[in-house]
């Protein structure tokens, strides 16, 4: 596909990178040069010097011929008319990104549609539903569900007190007349594996799963993970995603959000009801103590400093909170805040690959999720009438190695796959793979 990507900002910048490894066109338009020159010798795509407001300058970057045309600069307003002159120059499909969640709204859909936005995006509300599902399903590093919850993909960090460690995949499969889960893919020591019957599962692998609503509590028994309540919730920072977080769980759970900005403080206490808002430095070991960090069951980093929300994770975690979650922007950081030990991962960058990334895929996608601490990305596809993947069992059929079926939702009815397993037309199919093999994917259920 010829992409073209709007605004070479952190989360054009990450877009670029993945698209190009995918063997995208990809061209990359921003006014800031020095930084277009940075992007340019690192990846192999096309860079632009230009507004990406500028009617001339679209059209002299020949944005008509674009399949694909990505808004993501900083400003809301400058990505909704980037995409309504981009539409007007003859790009197939646009996407915007925007930080109001009125235009969200399903009665908004329509009206964003006839100014030329066939999608918009708001990762940041989006970040703030991956928290919400984390705290929902503690002992957890990730949760994503499918299809009303029909299948449900867990990231579990294994540990030596796990029925299933030392043991295979296949001899794991064995334990239960029905198969009730399957392990789909492992990062270990910062590896990621797509694994087969024979891979054992080791201390400290953090493993990925795909499984039941029902089969949940099994899951957790057999990964050695105690359940626990949470009631209290303490947030640091009143971030975009902070404040949404907050919202989300106000009536459910006894919340206090520190922010460090006082004038910030105060809006937030006037917007959030029943969140008490403390105007303070969450890095202050004695104000944390002060206001009972020892009695959280939670804690959600979400400030605009990716250090600054590991290390408080990590203060609280030495302060008995059982339950962390950090905002980690900086790709680089991500493998060492897996490491040690924070629970849940949240990037904005990744979460908007995630909604951006189908429009790149031939095959039908429904969901793809990018994921925080492995390269592989989960996907869940729809088969086409008389393609490849619907003829025969999934073990006769030739599979790429670097792609694990995890389970199929068939009408109302959520079935984990196994060799046996035949995909039927319309069936939604679950499965993570390599972004290497997705080439090949794409024929399988086209």
């Amino acid at each position: 596909m010829r992409i073209f990507i709007a605004g070479a900002g952190e989360v054009g910048t990450h877009l670029a990178k993945m698209l190009c490894s995918a063997n995208h066109d990809v061209i990359l338009m921003d006014e800031d040069e020095e930084k277009l020159k940075q992007i340019d010798s690192h990846f192999d795509l096309m860079t632009i010097v230009g507004s990406i407001s500028s009617i001339e300058d679209l059209r002299e970057a020949n944005v008509k011929s674009c399949d694909l045309f990505i808004a993501v600069p900083p400003y809301q307003d400058m990505s909704i008319l980037s995409c309504i002159l981009a539409k007007q120059l003859g790009a197939k499909t646009t996407v915007a990104r925007v930080n109001n969640h009125e235009y969200l709204l399903e009665e908004n859909k329509e009206f964003f549609g006839k100014l030329g936005i066939d999608e918009l995006i708001y990762p940041e509300q989006l970040a703030a539903k991956e928290v919400f599902a984390s705290l929902k399903q503690v002992g957890t590093r990730q949760m994503y569900e499918f299809t009303g919850s029909k299948l449900v993909m867990f990231a579990l960090k294994v540990r030596d007190n796990a029925r299933i460690v030392n043991k295979t995949l296949a001899e794991i499969s064995a334990m239960y007349e029905n198969q009730e889960y399957n392990i789909v893919a492992i990062n270990r020591d910062g590896e990621t594996i797509i694994p087969r019957g024979k891979e054992t599962l080791q201390h400290n692998d953090l493993v990925y799963i795909i499984t039941t609503k029902s089969a949940v509590k099994q899951v957790m028994e057999d990964a050695g993970k105690k359940q626990f309540e949470i009631k209290n919730v303490m947030i640091l920072g009143g971030s975009r995603i902070g404040k949404k977080v907050a919202q989300k769980l106000e009536g459910n759970y006894s919340i206090k959000l520190i922010e460090i900005d006082k004038e910030k403080a105060a809006r937030l206490a006037d917007v959030l009801a029943d969140t008490l808002v403390i105007n303070g430095d969450g890095r202050n070991l004695e104000l944390l103590k002060d206001e009972g960090i020892k009695k959280m069951d939670a804690f959600v980093a979400v400030t605009g400093n990716s250090e600054v929300n590991i290390l408080a994770c990590q203060l609280a975690k030495k302060m008995g909170v059982r339950k962390t979650v950090a905002e980690v922007e900086n790709i680089d950081y991500i493998d060492l805040a897996e490491n040690i030990g924070i629970g849940t991962l949240v990037n904005k960058k990744l979460i908007a690959a995630s909604h951006i990334y189908r429009y790149t895929l031939r095959a039908q996608v429904s969901h793809v999720k990018c994921l925080t601490a492995t390269d592989a990305e989960v996907l869940e596809l729809i088969a086409q009438p008389d393609s490849k993947i619907t003829k025969g069992a999934l073990r006769k059929l030739s599979l790429p190695k670097d792609v694990n079926i995890g389970g199929v939702i068939r009408g109302e009815k959520a079935i984990i796959a196994s060799g046996d397993t035949v995909i039927e037309p319309h069936d939604k199919v679950v499965l993570f793979a390599m972004p290497s093999s997705f080439v090949k994917i794409e024929k399988m259920f086209s």
